[in-house]
């Protein structure tokens, strides 16, 4: 068959046969004349493959005719038939030879992410260690003794390992700050939450006995021992729930590939391995915030569990929006990083300035009288009777 005009008709016409080895002519070839505008014929059956493709031969076919089939990104030429896969965290060189190590991803100090949360913490920081030093010049006046001033200092503590969590969550992941990742938030906000919901509920139970108009029995772990002992109680409970995720799931890093020429490292953190600790400080919070509600009436000079209502309305709302944001975005660090500073400076601001506004711009209401109700209350101990004027804050060291 040969491509040649007939009449003004162009196509495909017999021209001839092969016969065992002869070739018999019956009509003259013509060949296109690229002056004319046409390619020149070419006689082949499959052109050279291009870069980065292999010649796959068709079954039944001849070794001269093949298709040509593109490798995928991270695949190499082995040879002119064979696409060979690079191991993972690995992509071909420039001429399809071998295989070179992807360049990792990982949050650098110097990134946006990184840069925000770094700020931020550090500002938070410096407000806490501002905090801590004033409440600790002023130890003995009223406002830190009503406040239960050693459960204050756990609840400072645990604000500064929050703020102190966003280090490590922006360094690169190694085993010590994977670990760090994993036990910081958990310990840090059991501090916080497990001192006060302590705090909260012991408010709840001097209201409930305020209530009564015979009291036949004094309520229980009251004094400021008996308060840090059950706050410890409380951490340690989520000491050993951190225990137990982290002997199932030790912390370490890993590669992460979110496509094939992409390498992130990242710490091998799961669901279970953030939903465990964090779930037990959510059950902190959940009480706290509901100590908060039944103690919301108190005498308008009670009005720290006014202030303790404010920072869990608002620590639930930011744990509220978190999660969706969390699990759904791929910027998981920078998300993590402010969620735990918000949380931190929401209960720095609300437990803490309200004071430190006492303390320093308005002393003369740091005096015991401001703190004391009108409110009294009858106590019976089998046969005494007892009238006793009742502390808001009750200031029993």
């Amino acid at each position: 068959m040969n491509f040649q005009e007939r009449k003004g008709i162009y196509g495909y016409h017999k021209v001839g046969q092969w016969d065992n080895g002869n070739l018999q002519l019956q009509f003259p070839f013509q060949w296109t004349r690229e002056n004319e505008g046409f390619d020149v014929v070419e006689s082949v059956c499959s052109k050279p493959c291009r870069r980065g493709e292999v010649k796959a031969i068709q079954t039944g076919g001849v070794k001269c005719c093949w298709v040509c089939t593109a490798c995928k990104l991270n695949e190499f030429l082995l040879d002119e038939f064979t696409c060979e896969a690079c191991p993972p965290g690995w992509l071909p060189n420039e001429n399809l030879t071998a295989c070179l190590p992807i360049t990792l991803e990982y949050v650098s100090w110097d990134s946006t992410q990184a840069v925000v949360g770094i700020c931020f913490s550090c500002l938070g920081f410096l407000a806490t260690a501002f905090t801590m030093t004033v409440f600790i010049l002023h130890n003995h006046t009223t406002v830190v003794k009503a406040s239960t001033r050693e459960l204050s200092y756990i609840i400072l503590v645990g604000i500064a390992l929050s703020y102190a969590t966003t280090f490590p969550l922006v360094a690169k992941p190694t085993l010590i700050t994977c670990y760090m990742t994993r036990i910081l938030p958990g310990f840090s906000f059991a501090m916080i939450y497990g001192a006060l919901v302590t705090k909260t509920n012991r408010i709840a139970r001097i209201l409930a006995a305020g209530k009564k108009k015979i009291m036949t029995r004094k309520p229980r772990f009251m004094s400021a021992l008996a308060q840090v002992v059950i706050t410890w109680i409380i951490i340690g409970i989520e000491v050993a729930v951190l225990s137990a995720v982290l002997i199932k799931e030790p912390a370490d890093s890993l590669l992460h590939f979110p496509e094939l020429n992409r390498a992130r490292l990242i710490c091998n953190t799961s669901a279970l391995g953030l939903i465990a600790p964090m779930g037990f400080d959510f059950f902190l919070i959940a009480m706290c915030t509901v100590y908060a509600i039944k103690t919301r009436n108190l005498p308008e000079n009670f009005n720290e569990a006014k202030f303790i209502g404010f920072c869990m309305y608002t620590t639930c709302v930011i744990w509220l929006a978190f999660l969706p944001i969390y699990f759904g975005s791929d910027q998981k660090v920078l998300t993590m990083c402010l969620c735990i500073s918000f949380s931190a400076t929401v209960a720095l601001l609300f437990l803490f300035m309200p004071k430190l506004y006492i303390i320093l711009l308005r002393p003369e209401r740091n005096t015991r009288s401001a703190f004391t109700t009108t409110n009294q209350v009858r106590i019976n101990f089998g046969s005494n009777n007892v009238t006793k004027s009742m502390d808001s804050n009750s200031n029993e060291r």
